[in-house]
């Protein structure tokens, strides 16, 4: 398998782990969907922030028991019982080493039931606040979305401005329209 098919086979694994855990959380009373991403985030770092954890649990000698008493010291009194039951199914699933993915996957799901979208926005020069505000309203306004923009700047695209929203990519640039004109002239 190369290693973009595990990449979004691992993905697609994640975002169904982060559904169900969603599903779960909107189940629940009074149970914070942030509070469930900030513990998912805490599990993700402390597993990763550790080579000697992170190769017991990413050890497929160590077996299921022995990965859960360790989960269950470091875990289960400082996370919700709705996450540290998760990671008790993840550990079950050998899935506990996606715990990241999950966490970006929930983030997302989070994003979307809340009707936020994330936008990165290129232009070639810095914009003052002023006109990043008059951008992102008219933004929000086409979505019908509130957003989070990402703000970048690249001289080389001369002038205007590159949207990429959700991976899809609108390109207002003047670098861009040349060399679309340049495309054309080439046909002839």
């Amino acid at each position: 398998m190369t290693s973009t098919v595990k990449a979004k086979n691992c993905e697609l694994i994640a975002k169904r782990w982060a559904l169900a855990l969603m599903e779960l959380a909107c189940e629940a009373e009074n149970v914070s969907k942030e509070d469930i991403l900030d513990d998912l985030i805490q599990i993700s770092e402390t597993l990763n922030s550790s080579e000697e954890l992170s190769d017991v649990i990413n050890n497929p000698s160590v077996s299921t028991e022995e990965k859960q008493i360790v989960l269950c010291k470091i875990f289960q009194t400082n996370t919700m019982p709705i996450v540290y039951n998760f990671l008790f199914a993840l550990n079950l699933r050998k899935r506990v080493g996606i715990i990241g993915e999950i966490a970006k996957e929930f983030a997302k799901e989070l994003d979307r039931l809340k009707n936020i979208t994330h936008v990165n926005i290129t232009s070639a020069i810095e914009l003052n606040e002023e006109k990043r505000e008059e951008i992102k309203q008219k933004i929000a306004e086409k979505l019908h979305k509130d957003i989070v923009v990402d703000w970048g700047v690249d001289s080389e695209i001369i002038a205007g401005l590159i949207f990429n929203i959700d991976n899809n990519i609108l390109d207002n640039s003047v670098r861009n329209k040349l060399e679309d004109l340049s495309r054309t002239i080439i046909k002839g």
